[in-house]
């Protein structure tokens, strides 16, 4: 049975040697873009790659298209190629910010149609804390043909969101940083706020204090309290991306801490992404979550 959303560091460790299995470090530093890779050549899970959130994992910022746009499909298939992904192939993606560079990665396969993609819980500091084994350098994999099946109702434009704005059947949850989301703080992006009539629960509320998911049935409790009942269209994103889980995986942690608590009644994450932004300096960001409440 295929790991589709967390698994632990106990539940990994057999699996390092498999050639089925496929480990991505995907740490990264939004004020530091070098130090994630510095991280990862110091010391990593054995035979895991590396993905570095600018170059495999966003295309070139125009000023026009947002701080960290979505490659294009070529590019993803490349890189997933070049990494050993095959249709049969597990991948786990980790980092040390609470599954949020990880996430990305998440999204990005599922995207493509690859459901066998998990977040390691409590990520590269939980395997370290837990004793078992690293190493550091480089690593490659054996390449393989990655086969897309893309998900066509994952992607929405920012303009969809525009037209929302208002909706009694549309809820916006900002997953910033309380401070960011009322605008007292904006260390990343020039225009501070958030967008009108968005709710704010923070990412790190989905999390302990050792970075690992909380267990699913205090999830489902929480959620339950912002998600009512009556068809609402539940659009989880960030504006910003902070310097941890928001922005382009856009609450995948919350997307994550959905399907870790089983609930039905939720589509699958839908990326929002706008090409023809022409404010550089807006608050919108380029990527969200949608889901669909029944």
């Amino acid at each position: 049975m295929p790991y589709t959303t967390l698994i632990s560091p106990d539940e990994l460790l057999p699996y390092l040697k498999d050639p089925q299995w496929v480990v991505v470090d995907c740490r990264f530093d939004l004020f530091d873009p070098a130090k994630g890779e510095q991280d990862y050549l110091k010391a990593h899970i054995p035979r895991a790659v590396y993905a570095h959130l600018e170059r495999d994992l966003s295309a070139v910022p125009t000023g026009t298209n947002g701080r960290h746009p979505l490659p294009t499909i070529e590019d993803l298939i490349s890189t997933f190629s070049k990494w050993g992904i095959g249709e049969t192939v597990q991948v786990v993606a980790y980092d040390d910010r609470g599954g949020s560079f990880a996430a990305r990665l998440w999204w990005c396969l599922r995207y493509m149609g690859h459901k066998s993609v998990a977040v390691l819980n409590g990520g590269f500091p939980s395997w370290e804390r837990a004793g078992f084994p690293t190493t550091s350098g480089v690593e490659n994999r054996p390449p393989r043909s990655f086969k897309s099946l893309i998900q066509v109702d994952m992607l929405v434009h920012l303009d969809q969101i525009h037209s929302m704005i208002g909706s009694p059947d549309v809820l916006l949850l900002d997953a910033r940083a309380p401070e960011r989301y009322r605008g007292e703080e904006e260390p990343i992006d020039p225009i501070a706020g958030h967008i009108p009539g968005a709710l704010n629960r923070f990412w790190q509320l989905n999390l302990d204090k050792d970075d690992r998911f909380l267990p699913p049935t205090i999830l489902h409790k929480e959620f339950e309290r912002i998600l009512k009942p009556g068809g609402r269209l539940l659009i989880t994103l960030d504006m910003g991306e902070n310097q941890t889980n928001n922005r382009q995986y856009l609450r995948l942690i919350d997307f994550c801490s959905l399907k870790l608590i089983g609930n039905p009644n939720y589509k699958i994450p839908i990326s929002i992404e706008d090409k023809n932004l022409r404010h550089p300096g807006h608050a919108y960001e380029t990527i969200g979550l949608v889901w669909q409440h029944k």
